[in-house]
């Protein structure tokens, strides 16, 4: 078998709210918790099929510039000897009626996560433009170092995210999401891929707030059909998944 061991993927901080604006919140320090049946990012399973449980810390100064950090668990059986993404950003974004726009810099940490015969880490770090006008909403992000999630040599990289969060209710949101990733460098392609999610997000008097997602992905090749890292269990075998099959995934989550 031909052993799998990239794939390029990510939590983004901003995901369920592709523009906030520092004046949505009279206080600029909040923390996020929240709970998932599984890890799906970019349409991508990272926890192996398994729960998942995130926190994180945001500041947002009432000119536009924010910061913030995040921790989310993943599984070593998609990322070698890794247990823990760590999530870093810091930007600005701001709005005129219905439009809105946003620039952030993102680094994401992979600790103790190596790719054993490369010797070759799992950290990378992005630059993300977007824009909105009302519901819909466009952000491209580019990979501005020099590997991304363990691909050598793959500086360029883009991201391309597109999809609406419409309204329905006073308090239950449509979300719509497409995705199309292209990895940079000579002999990357094989890791392109798009992905899809559709979901209902609903808010709960308590100030919790309940998600439901169907994503899916399609990578350009079958390298996501029968992914492995290539290192073996304790019983001598491979973990091999298709990390790329459509998951539904329920996710609690409350700021503070």
């Amino acid at each position: 078998m031909t052993t799998r061991r990239l794939a390029p993927f990510t939590f983004l901080l901003l995901a369920t709210a592709p523009f906030a604006h520092a004046g949505e919140s009279d206080a600029p320090l909040s923390a996020t918790v929240s709970v998932s049946s599984q890890y799906v990012s970019r349409g991508i399973r990272q926890t192996w099929g398994g729960p998942a449980a995130m926190a994180g810390v945001d500041y947002a100064h009432p000119s536009g510039w924010s910061a913030g950090t995040s921790v989310i668990n993943v599984s070593d059986k998609f990322i070698e000897s890794g247990t823990v993404e760590w999530d870093l950003y810091g930007g600005y974004s701001g709005s005129a009626g219905p439009v809105g726009w946003s620039a952030v810099v993102y680094w994401y940490k992979y600790p103790g996560a190596r790719i054993s015969a490369t010797d070759t880490s799992f950290d990378y770090g992005e630059l993300s433009a977007g824009f909105s006008w009302k519901t819909l909403y466009a952000r491209y992000n580019y990979t501005f170092s020099r590997d991304f999630f363990g691909i050598t040599n793959a500086r360029g990289t883009g991201y391309l995210d597109v999809g609406a969060d419409q309204p329905l209710t006073k308090s239950l949101t449509l979300n719509l999401h497409a995705g199309d990733g292209r990895v940079a460098g000579r002999g990357n392609g094989i890791w392109d891929w798009r992905d899809l999610k559709a979901g209902l997000t609903h808010k709960l008097e308590d100030g919790w707030t309940v998600a439901l997602n169907y994503t899916r992905a399609i990578g350009a090749t079958g390298v996501y059909n029968s992914y492995t890292t290539g290192m073996p269990r304790a019983d001598g075998r491979l973990a091999v998944s298709n990390v790329a099959r459509r998951a539904v995934v329920l996710s609690l989550t409350r700021k503070f």
